[in-house]
């Protein structure tokens, strides 16, 4: 039995959660829970980290509808616990603002994506280095992903490896140490989850797009009628757990 510390940074809307559950639960979802024990620790509510990294076999970390563009003491303790992690040989994925928290942390920037809101399923491209890393071992070069985020990563940290990209976001995954990995789009996301993301955020999106000069009332609609699986995202999260400890 593997034992998983999740680290848990934030919470669904409240009509997600009671639709679909909240983030954490996404991950054991997808995941399943043989073979592997969660130990999920509400970070974003100041819980006391762990003194002992040892005894986890990986550490990953959850999105959140907070920015690091405003950091709060928690997310520096996290990000320091998640580098200290990193450094001693345990695996850290960081997926979302985990992801953008871990850039931070290794001298990266986080800012808000001039393009806008990614939201919904997308596709993204792994680069030649992405393509060999064991993190998308087994999958093709482009792929289907859910993703929801405001914040980006403009450009790789010194020292970090871009794996994916796409055109809204260009570091969508990043190779931070030989067991670090960020992914900027969401392996654990399934389409009922997306949907409802997708309805509780309705008015914002459409407010969003009509700023840029789309009609009103067709943001939301095409967005919806764009979910599709992406399979391959349980795939990477097996990876990361199986290729990495």
């Amino acid at each position: 039995m593997k034992n998983v510390l999740l680290l848990k940074a934030g919470e669904a809307a409240a009509s997600v959660r009671l639709s679909v559950g909240d983030y954490d639960r996404w991950f054991l979802q997808t995941v399943g829970l043989s073979g592997y024990r969660f130990e999920v620790l509400p970070t974003h509510q100041d819980a006391k980290l762990p003194e002992d990294v040892a005894r986890y076999d990986a550490v990953m970390m959850t999105g959140s509808p907070l920015s690091v563009t405003q950091l709060e003491p928690w997310m520096e303790r996290a990000a320091q616990f998640m580098v200290d992690a990193a450094e001693r040989g345990v695996p850290v994925l960081g997926v979302c603002f985990g992801h953008q928290l871990l850039a931070h942390a290794y001298g990266g920037r986080v800012v808000r994506n001039p393009l806008g809101r990614e939201i919904g399923t997308v596709e993204v491209e792994l680069t030649a280095v992405g393509r060999m890393d064991p993190l998308f071992r087994g999958l093709p070069q482009r792929l289907a992903v859910q993703a929801t985020h405001e914040d980006i990563v403009p450009e790789p940290p010194e020292g970090t490896v871009v794996l994916a990209g796409n055109a809204n976001t260009a570091v969508q995954a990043l190779a931070f140490r030989p067991c670090a990995r960020g992914v900027q789009f969401h392996p654990e996301v399934q389409p009922d989850a997306m949907r409802a993301l997708i309805q509780a955020r309705a008015e914002r999106l459409e407010a969003e797009a009509t700023a840029r000069g789309q009609p009103p009332g067709e943001r939301v609609p095409k967005l919806l009628a764009g979910i599709a699986p992406t399979p391959y995202g349980r795939q990477i999260l097996v990876n990361f757990l199986e290729s990495f400890l």
